[in-house]
């Protein structure tokens, strides 16, 4: 699974190129955040993950359309609903 630039532009409904490296970043900090919420290291467990492309789309929408006031840990709580299914007991 792979989240590009283009599809979160699409999503957001971003028509320029000024974001694109932040979008990028987000992206990566979206993927370790999921990863984090299932309680694995390995990016194949969040592919199987079966909201996972969902979660790190919703990841990077909040972190961009919330920079300046991010609740974290609403977004936390939001994961865990998404991610519940997949997520692993322990690490």
């Amino acid at each position: 699974m792979k989240v590009t630039v283009e599809e979160m532009k699409n999503y957001l409904r971003i028509d320029f190129e000024d974001d694109d490296s932040l979008l990028e970043n987000f992206i990566a900090t979206a993927k370790k955040q999921c990863m984090d919420i299932l309680r694995t290291d390995d990016e194949a467990d969040l592919d199987a993950a079966q909201n996972g492309k969902i979660a790190v789309m919703f990841t990077v929408a909040y972190l961009y359309e919330h920079r300046e006031e991010a609740d974290h840990h609403a977004l936390d709580l939001t994961l865990r609903a998404l991610l519940f299914g997949s997520r692993k007991e322990g690490f």
